[in-house]
């Protein structure tokens, strides 16, 4: 996931605001779900509207800080939960009105820059990588898993094209050292053929290893259907993606859910299943060119909404199927955590 992060470091711009305020309508009143909380910009509009509540979630601990600040001024308002996404449903909220739901998927510049975390590739120590309630750190992955497993990690996490020659590389050089961030970024450049000098080389890694150790396919899928569950009549659940892969996962899921699957062409209108969600716009929307100038890593950022046709709370979906490819490659962290229990 890209980071959601601008020039000036003092100030925090949460991705397309105006637009999502537009879609949930907070002036109206209501309770809405951030689950990405991060900086709390989404948050903070929202309650500046009266009559609206906001329960926020993130796994991130350090978000807590800024949850205080904002728990000091909308007490009655505002509840804040250190959980990730996929946790929703332990919110116990079935009861609840909920008008809208809003995930944006990307990493605040507090996040990248934070050396504890070990985000990017400028950071300098131990290879962390783990946005909190985590099983293991990217340091594991690198220093651990086989060839094999590293090469689908960077090629289907991260499509990077070169992941078999950077895989093999680091199992071999991982022979005489523990494998740091700064080393890791020094194979990636030794390793690659082809230079892109619009985008640093080890990027894709980086991304790749980012996914894997926070296991953000099986969270976002997890979350989007949790969310569905929860939402209420004529709410609206909203996604910011920053890269393909979770576009392509929010994309498929929203059509799935609202569109009608395999009817007959021979089969009266009035007998055809009706749909859950109401998919507006098929096309995403994407930040203005006075955005992106302002945060220029809004430039990749897409915005996504369905609206809840009637209330449900069960429902079947095939998405796990559709992308069990890439759950089966996030499972290679089992071996990781299986070590970890026998050990202790």
């Amino acid at each position: 996931m890209k980071a959601t992060m601008v020039l000036d470091t003092t100030k925090h711009y949460p991705v397309l605001l105006n637009e999502i305020i537009s879609i949930i309508t907070p002036q109206h009143g209501g309770t809405f779900i951030d689950c990405t909380f991060g900086q709390g910009g989404y948050t903070k509009k929202i309650l500046s509207y009266e009559n609206t509540n906001v329960i926020a979630l993130d796994r991130d601990i350090e978000s807590k800080k800024k949850a205080d600040q904002i728990i000091s001024k909308f007490q009655d308002r505002f509840i804040f939960k250190n959980k990730k996404f996929s946790q929703l449903n332990d919110l116990k909220i079935k009861n609840e009105n909920i008008k809208g739901i809003i995930f944006d998927l990307g990493y605040s510049y507090t996040q990248i820059k934070d050396p504890k975390k070990g985000l990017s590739f400028n950071s300098i120590g131990d290879l962390n990588m783990k946005m909190g309630i985590n099983e293991f750190s990217a340091k594991d992955v690198i220093n651990k898993l086989e060839s094999s497993d590293l090469e689908k990690i960077f090629k289907y996490f991260g499509e990077e094209k070169e992941a078999k020659r950077i895989a093999t590389r680091i199992v071999k050089e991982r022979k005489d050292k523990i494998i740091d961030t700064q080393s890791l970024v020094e194979i990636i450049e030794k390793t690659k053929k082809k230079k892109n000098f619009k985008t640093h080389s080890a990027t894709k890694v980086f991304q790749a290893l980012r996914i894997f150790v926070n296991k953000e396919i099986t969270e976002l899928i997890s979350g989007l259907i949790a969310a569905a569950k929860v939402l209420k009549k004529d709410g609206v659940l909203a996604v910011v993606t920053f890269h393909s892969l979770e576009d392509k996962i929010v994309k498929y899921f929203f059509k799935s859910i609202s569109e009608n699957k395999s009817v007959s062409r021979y089969m009266p209108k009035l007998d055809q299943p009706d749909t859950l969600f109401k998919l507006t716009k098929k096309k995403p929307i994407i930040p203005s060119v006075k955005e992106i100038k302002e945060n220029i890593p809004s430039r990749t950022a897409k915005l996504r909404y369905v609206i809840k046709k009637k209330n449900f709370f069960k429902f079947e979906t095939e998405i796990y199927n559709h992308f069990d490819n890439l759950i089966r490659i996030e499972n290679f962290g089992n071996k990781l955590w299986k070590n970890y229990q026998l050990f202790f």
